[in-house]
């Protein structure tokens, strides 16, 4: 049997110890309810990952400004008090299993689903021309975020995240393809990471000691956007702030579906080396994601130093025994996710609520059950 050392060693992040070195990365699937509520669906879901043996689950994107902000209709909703039971309630359901819960926090910006999206320039987002915000909307988003934060700590999260990735609001800032504003919050990195910046620093006002953590785009893969360069001083500049970790992802809407990325994507491990250069400019926990799917591959990745904590999102939602079975030497037994299939990107983008095609029958049945 093969001894992972690195992968089921504990790691203290501040005052948190998380009991190994899995983490569930954030993954939409559309388990919300109507209008942003946490329902029993969602709860179920998160349990299943929380029981899994991850140390920490990150908890998808909540919106602190429905719907301006909002991804989808379902997207969850940090933005509003009535929401406060439900998220209790999930907060409560994930560390009941010994997992440490953390809730991602987001604006969408021009990705929004909203009628009228806004962004920090009228730059066209596949058809539609988003609203430029003015300094005053952006001191109000900020108000928004700080706003949000408080209520995931009043919920009893561990942990509150900024969604700085997937070219997001936060990212949209930074980005010189998104950003082409000529006053303070835009023209060089430290104007366009100037908002960003703000926000966090707004939030660790708000929430004192509570950790932050940041979901972070190192590249978006554009030729005319953010890449490593720019993006690793603007890492060091998070550090700085006192976030609590980095969770390095790369790509965008707008990149995700290039054949050259989708392809990228298909291979083990493969956002790895952005991760890598962020590693090397904090001295911060640095988590990364993108198809680590053996323990061989997690582990290699620990011990050659790319990264402290490794992220599983499809990998752990597609066989939530993942972190058992490789602890255990039992990988032969894992059910993987096929990097051909996008049968759950497909539901997503319909609106539906995803299944994996991988489940066994009688969980197939059971999940097919919830809906007829």
């Amino acid at each position: 049997m093969t001894t992972f050392k690195n992968l089921f060693s504990p790691l203290k992040m501040g005052r948190l110890t998380l009991r190994n070195r899995i983490t569930m990365a954030p993954l939409y699937l559309g388990y919300g309810g109507e209008g942003g509520t946490v329902g029993k669906l969602l709860l179920e879901y998160y349990q299943e990952m929380a029981k899994s043996g991850v140390a920490m689950v990150v908890v998808e994107n909540a919106t602190v400004d429905h719907p301006t902000g909002s991804g989808s209709n379902r997207t969850i909703r940090v933005d509003t008090d009535d929401n406060l039971e439900g998220l209790s309630q999930l907060a409560t359901t994930i560390k009941m299993e010994g997992a440490l819960a953390c809730q991602q926090i987001n604006h969408a910006g021009r990705f929004a689903g909203s009628a009228q999206p806004v962004a920090p320039s009228a730059v066209e987002t596949f058809g539609r021309i988003p609203r430029a915000l003015s300094t005053k909307d952006i001191g109000e988003i900020v108000d928004k975020f700080a706003e949000g934060a408080l209520r995931v700590k009043r919920a009893g999260f561990d942990i509150v995240e900024l969604h700085g990735g997937t070219g997001y609001l936060l990212a949209q800032f930074l980005s010189p393809r998104s950003n082409k504003r000529e006053d303070e919050y835009g023209g060089s990195l430290e104007n366009r990471q100037r908002f960003p910046l703000e926000v966090v620093s707004a939030v660790k006002d708000a929430v004192k000691d509570f950790p932050v953590g940041y979901r972070f785009l190192a590249d978006e893969w554009l030729g005319d956007g953010l890449t490593l360069e720019e993006s690793s001083q603007f890492a060091k500049s998070l550090a700085a702030a006192g976030v609590a970790y980095i969770s390095v992802m790369g790509g965008t809407y707008e990149s995700f579906f290039l054949p050259e990325i989708i392809e990228k994507s298909k291979s083990k491990g493969y956002m790895a080396d952005l991760a890598a250069v962020v590693k090397k400019e904090v001295d911060v926990p640095v988590i990364t994601a993108g198809r680590i799917d053996t323990g061989e591959v997690a582990e290699h990745i620990l011990a050659s130093g790319k990264a402290d904590l490794i992220g599983l999102a499809r990998v752990l939602w597609t066989d939530p025994k993942w972190p058992e079975k490789v602890e255990q030497g039992r990988e032969e037994e894992i059910l993987h996710c096929d990097p051909e299939c996008d049968t759950c990107t497909q539901l997503v983008v319909k609106g539906r609520p995803a299944f994996c095609v991988r489940w066994p029958h009688t969980k197939m049945r059971a999940w097919k059950d919830k809906f007829e």
